[in-house]
C-alpha cells in the first residue's frame, strides 16, 4: 500500500513537470491575441468629451488607444458610479477637471496631474467632480475583461 502512494506521488511529480510547460505555452498563446505596436501620438489635449464614445454608464465616455497583452492604455472622460475591479489594476493620471472621489473608504481629492493609483478590489469613483468634465488616462493591468466591473453602494 505505501508503494502505491509513494509511486503515485512520484508519477504526479513527474506529470506535473511535464505539463507545466505545456500548459504555459497554451496559456501564452490563449492571451496572444493583441495586434502588434504600432508607432503613435496621441494629442489628449485636443481630445474633448464629447468625442469619445459613449460607454453603458450614461456620464462616461472612453475609447481605449493602445492594447497590449498586459495591459490597455485609454482615456476616459466623465464619472461612473463606485464599482471595483476584482482582476484588475489601475491606473490613472487626471489630464484635466479636478475634484474628489472615493478611493478605498476614503474620498480623496485630485487635479491635473494626480497618479491614482487603483489596486483590483479597491472600490473608486463616485467623483464630486469641481471642475470639469474629469478627462484622465486609465491603465488596466492586465486588460479589463468584459464581466470585471462590479457596482458597489
Amino acid at each position: 500500500m505505501r508503494i502505491n502512494k509513494t509511486s503515485t506521488i512520484i508519477a504526479a511529480f513527474f506529470a506535473g513537470i511535464i505539463a507545466s510547460p505545456l500548459i504555459q505555452h497554451a496559456v501564452s498563446e490563449a492571451r496572444a491575441d493583441a495586434p502588434a505596436l504600432s508607432p503613435a501620438i496621441f494629442d489628449l489635449q485636443a481630445i474633448k468629451h464629447d468625442d469619445l464614445p459613449k460607454t453603458s454608464n450614461p456620464e462616461l465616455n472612453a475609447r481605449t488607444l493602445v492594447t497590449t497583452d498586459h495591459a490597455t492604455v485609454g482615456i476616459q472622460s466623465g464619472n461612473i458610479a463606485k464599482h471595483t475591479h476584482p482582476q484588475t489594476d489601475e491606473l490613472q493620471y487626471i489630464i484635466e477637471g479636478s475634484g474628489s472621489m472615493w478611493l478605498g473608504n476614503e474620498r480623496k481629492d485630485f487635479k491635473p496631474g494626480s497618479l491614482i493609483v487603483i489596486p483590483k478590489g479597491t472600490a473608486h469613483a463616485g467623483s464630486i467632480v469641481s471642475n470639469g468634465p474629469v478627462k484622465a488616462i486609465a491603465i488596466k493591468i492586465p486588460p479589463q475583461g468584459k464581466g470585471d466591473i462590479v457596482f458597489v453602494d
